[in-house]
Order: structure tokens, then sequence, then C-alpha cells
């Protein structure tokens, strides 16, 4: 089993690294293989809604960064997504990559487990966990919690590592989402029936 880890911060190895870095230990420490891909500084195209996706079975867009993820999504069996807090959200640039990762990878996105981690210096974090949550609950993905909401303080490099709490949270999420993993493969993945047709409904007359 194996879970890959987004860090959505410029800094590759800031406090959003070092929170992602406890969970993966633990999730390690549990026989859970882990990768953590950071998505760098450099601008990262978002989503302009051409729906192309949906008869490629992929983004329009050729970026390296959406290929290496989207092919990385087959090897794995959970995702974690950290980002920093940027004005009581998530950084831009995860969320442009985000926005076309799971609106064109549905089906390599459901029913693995996923879980956000939100690093701050003061505030913003539990608007931040909110959002990124929502990426797995519209993909059929189970949501793994920890023993309190999944965030960790800290402004300059090496911070985080002082929040103890949160520390201690990050390491309670990894072995959570080794848990549920094992549950999930035990005697195979038991996934539900194949849904119904999908609907969409406006409010448009």
């Amino acid at each position: 089993m194996k879970v890959l880890l987004i860090n959505g911060s410029p800094r590759t190895n800031g406090n959003t690294f070092t929170a992602l870095s406890e969970a993966a230990k633990a999730l390690q420490q549990e026989g859970v293989e882990t990768e953590i891909v950071s998505i760098g500084a450099k601008a990262v195209q978002g989503c302009i809604a051409c729906r192309k996706c949906a008869e490629l079975g992929r983004c329009v867009f050729q970026d390296e960064l959406y290929n290496s993820l989207r092919e990385k999504l087959d090897g794995c069996d959970g995702i974690i997504i950290g980002s920093p807090v940027y004005y009581a959200g998530p950084n831009g640039s995860l969320c442009a990559l985000l926005d076309r990762l799971f609106f064109s990878c549905g089906a390599k996105l459901a029913y693995k487990p996923g879980a956000s981690i939100a690093v701050c210096r003061r505030g913003g974090a539990s608007a931040t966990f909110d959002r990124l949550n929502k990426y797995f609950t519209i993909n059929n993905m189970p949501v793994v919690s920890s023993q309190y909401w999944n965030s960790v303080h800290g402004r300059a490099p090496g911070e985080a590592e002082q929040d103890g709490e949160g520390m201690q949270t990050m390491r309670t999420l990894g072995k959570n989402m080794a848990w549920l993993l094992k549950k999930i493969h035990k005697d195979g993945p038991q996934y539900p029936k194949p849904k119904e047709a999908h609907i969409f409904t406006n409010f448009i007359r």
C-alpha cells in the first residue's frame, strides 16, 4: 500500500513539508509506503472549464506537474494534501492544480482515502482545511480524521516542529490512514457497487 502526499507550498522544505513528513513517518511505521511530491514555485495553469477532459480522459494542458501527479494516482491507495494558509485559504497554485486534477481524474481517485493538512502562522487553518476536504467529498473519497483538525502552526522554517500538539495530530492522522487502508485492503479492495448514472441539475428554468 502507498500514500501520495502533495506538498502545496512553494517552499520545498518548509513547515508544510515538516507536517507532511511527520504523517509520512507514522504511515511508514505502519508498513505503508509514502511519497512526498512538492508542487514548487513555478506558475500553475488553472482550469478554464473547457470540459475537454470529459473527451480526452485527461486535462487538455500538457504541463509536467499535472502529468506527473496524474500518473502517480494510479500507484497510490490514499492521498494527503498539505498547504500553507494564504489569506485564510490554500495556496492558489495548489488549488489551480487540484481543480484540474480532481475534475479530470475522478476514476483514479474514487474510494481512495484522502486527508488534508493546513499550516498557518496564526489563523485561517480551519477555512483552508475545509476547502481542501471538498476535493475529496466530491469524488467518493473517504475522508480520514485525526484527534483534532489537521492543522499545524509555524511561520519561520522549522517552527512547525515546536507545535507539539500539531505534530501529534499529524502522527495520529498517519496511523488512522494506515488503519483504514488495511481495513479496505484486508481481503482485497471492496468498493460500493457501480453507482447510478450521474444526474446534473441546475436552477435555471
